[in-house]
């Protein structure tokens, strides 16, 4: 298994939304994410389905200012 399909099955959650975000996001940016960006996406990757979901949804607040760029191109997926 790629590294790519690793990242795109952990990509993979209990929310569809959610699901459907990532997917998208994985198939039109990720081969042009750089090392760092795609080190940022797994970090954001630890946070649990519905916070995840509220951070990209801007119910929640991006508390790490590592996550902004990342977060700013998830909401934009």
């Amino acid at each position: 298994m790629s590294d790519f399909d690793k990242i795109r099955w952990r990509s993979r959650r209990g929310l569809l939304e959610l699901d459907i975000i990532l997917e998208r996001f994985l198939i039109s940016e990720w081969n042009g994410l750089t090392k760092e960006e795609q080190d940022i996406y797994v970090e954001i990757l630890e946070e649990l389905d519905n916070d995840l979901l509220d951070l990209i949804n801007e119910r929640k607040e991006n508390t790490n200012p590592r996550w902004d760029s990342m977060v700013a191109k998830l909401r934009a997926a």
